[in-house]
């Protein structure tokens, strides 16, 4: 058996910091980093849509595959912080490197399937994400080159948990940083053919995003095999080790497929919306990455909240977990109220700043408007599933992710159009938010109070 062993300072700060000061220092890098990303999805569609509204459409198209590849990092990069976070408030140093060793291995094996997927079968994949005939081509350009990247997307994404599950969320911060730096960059000169660099159109926003990738993860990669991290992996780590691979995935899994409904209820959602034509899908994916800007902060929060409760519960911290819950929750509804005001009053004056054609705009600005409403809501409950995954109770934040993406959305985006048109689609977004932070608020209460009356809130010694 393996002896409890001496924990980095990083890591032992998780249960020892106040609850404030940490979510602030493990979510901060984390927001500013998908800051960085998200104004790099709107620098990308600000050049993008200077091609004109069809290729703005091809990038909008792609978006439930991208977000299906993003399901994949996402569990199990969720898979492995959960269970290396928890190895170290057990103590367990050792099997938090094996952990970490496996997501080498998974990262080129899943990403590589990926790859070939994208090449072989774009018009396949991209008819059913839901392309018009007139933004086939350009979305299948956009989709073929950024195939060749999803290895190393995989793997700055799964880094990012990786670092987070040791309490170091500085580094996948500027490595992402980085990254976008040079993507944002590439960009232009990609996009238009600027100096020396060929004219590639949406291919060459394609090729940037790949850049920003590889520098990402290749950051991530040696900062781990130079043992400038908590982990110190050695050969055994790293190789395929079914056992630990399960471990991630009995934790990853759920999250995984709860994200990959997504995908699919984004699928849906353009197809709903290509009835409309290509215009009113430029138009939604305008909408869709200005609201990304607020989800930063759920992302970044739910990365700060996550190693937190995990640490917890290894180390028997119940009161701790649950304040840091109820912190993280209630901060989060403060933040997204505000946001929610400035970005209802000053919807016009954003969607101009990308394109200024009356016809995008008269359908634009109403979908913002009604894209953003429920995200007071959105926040907290994001929060209620990260802690059922914290607590390695992935199933339940699978089945409360599908009760809103599934139960509750697509009845909603096939119903509401029936009657209202346009605003229908727009209008079951958030109808679903609310039934979900109902349903999601009241299961972690349940947890709540279960766990309040079992005994289970006797700590041990420190």
């Amino acid at each position: 058996m393996e002896q409890p062993a001496q924990l980095h300072e990083t890591t032992e700060r998780l249960g020892t910091d106040p609850l404030g000061k940490l979510l602030f220092r493990l979510s901060l890098p984390s927001v500013i980093s998908m800051m960085t990303i998200s104004m790099y999805n709107l620098v990308d569609i600000f050049w993008v849509a200077k091609l004109g509204h069809q290729s703005v459409a091809a990038l909008t198209v792609i978006m439930p595959f991208f977000i299906l590849c993003y399901a994949v990092g996402v569990g199990t990069g969720v898979g492995a912080n959960a269970l290396a976070s928890r190895r170290f408030g057990e103590r367990k140093v050792d099997e938090a490197n094996r952990v970490v060793g496996q997501c080498f291995f998974l990262s080129l094996a899943i990403g590589i399937v990926f790859l070939l997927v994208m090449n072989l079968f774009p018009r396949t994949i991209l008819t059913i994400c839901g392309a018009t005939p007139d933004i086939m081509e350009l979305a299948t350009q956009y989709l073929t080159v950024f195939g060749w990247g999803i290895p190393f997307l995989l793997m700055q994404m799964i880094g990012r948990n990786i670092f987070q599950a040791s309490g170091d969320a500085i580094r996948p911060m500027v490595f992402v940083i980085f990254g976008q730096v040079c993507n944002l960059i590439l960009d232009p000169f990609l996009i238009f053919g600027w100096w020396f660099f060929p004219e590639m159109g949406v291919a060459g926003a394609a090729l940037a995003t790949v850049l920003a990738n590889i520098l990402s993860a290749g950051l991530a990669v040696f900062y781990i095999a130079a043992d400038r991290t908590t982990y110190h992996l050695k050969l055994r780590h790293l190789l395929p080790n079914l056992p630990a691979i399960v471990a991630i995935y009995r934790v990853g899994l759920p999250t995984m497929l709860m994200n990959s409904t997504e995908s699919i209820v984004f699928a849906l959602f353009n197809n709903v919306v290509a009835g409309y034509g290509s215009l009113a899908l430029a138009a939604m994916g305008i909408a869709g990455r200005i609201s990304d800007l607020a989800f930063m902060f759920i992302e970044g929060a739910s990365h700060g909240l996550l190693p937190i409760i995990g640490y917890s519960l290894g180390a028997k911290l119940w009161k701790r977990l649950w304040s840091a819950v109820k912190l993280a929750s209630v901060s989060l509804a403060i933040v997204m109220a505000v946001i929610t005001i400035g970005m209802e009053v000053f919807t016009p004056q954003i969607i101009r700043l990308f394109n200024q054609d009356p016809a995008l705009l008269e359908i634009a600005v109403p979908g913002l408007r009604i894209f953003i409403v429920s995200m007071v809501l959105i926040g907290p409950t994001i929060m209620f599933i990260t802690t059922f995954q914290g607590l390695s109770r992935g199933k339940d934040a699978m089945v409360l992710s599908l009760m809103r993406q599934f139960i509750f959305f697509v009845p909603a985006l096939y119903i509401l159009p029936r009657f209202m048109g346009l605003t229908g689609v727009w209008l079951s977004l958030p109808l679903s938010d609310i039934l979900g932070f109902t349903i999601s608020g009241s299961w972690l209460y349940l947890e709540y109070t279960r766990q309040k009356k079992s005994g289970l809130w006797t700590e041990p010694p420190r």
